[in-house]
């Protein structure tokens, strides 16, 4: 019976399973999406980008957000719930002022006349980064969902798996985002 329970225990779990097979998706469509980038920026008609500094700033809270929900990660674990309620809420909290500043940084590109329309890095900037936006609501949910459960849920699972799946896909969009700035900072000037 023990080497049943150790063999269970190796296997990964399949909702971790699936959160790899899907950053693996993104992974490739981001490479796919920044190497047509690298591609059109070679026609003579090209327009480069510079950003905004609010990205920046939208780097900070993200990465701040980050080392919130591995602490909450930690605090769940440790079976620190009221520390884990306040360090996902606070999590979502980041997450959400993310999407503001990157709101913000696209209304300072459309005032400097950077839009869809056209050819350049605008149109590249607008798709990649509005994807990767998507992405960041849709682990906002996520943390909203597992908040809510924090508080209400009806039944005491302290199963730590649906924290982890969050936390690692919230890792994923705080390292996607990271490449994609330093992408766009480097090769967007061309």
């Amino acid at each position: 019976m023990d080497i049943v329970r150790n063999q269970q225990k190796e296997k990964m779990h399949p909702h971790k399973f699936t959160l790899w097979v899907a950053i693996g998706s993104l992974i490739m469509m981001f490479a796919g999406l920044t190497s047509a980038f690298i591609v059109k920026s070679n026609q003579a008609n090209w327009k480069p980008v510079t950003l905004p500094t609010v990205f920046w700033v939208s780097t900070g809270v993200m990465l701040l957000s980050s080392l919130t929900i591995q602490l909450a990660l930690r605090s769940f674990k440790d079976r620190e719930m009221n520390k884990y309620r306040m360090l996902i809420g606070l999590t979502v909290l980041l997450g959400i002022a993310f999407i503001v500043f990157q709101w913000m940084g696209f209304q300072q590109l459309w005032a400097q006349q950077i839009t869809f329309k056209g050819s350049g890095g605008g149109q590249f900037l607008y798709v990649i980064f509005g994807l990767h936006a998507l992405h960041v609501a849709g682990g906002l949910i996520a943390l909203a969902v597992i908040f809510l459960k924090g508080f209400f849920g009806k039944t005491k699972n302290y199963s730590a798996v649906p924290v982890e799946v969050a936390a690692t896909y919230w890792h994923f969009v705080d390292a996607l985002w990271i490449y994609l700035l330093v992408f766009f900072m480097i090769l967007g000037k061309n």
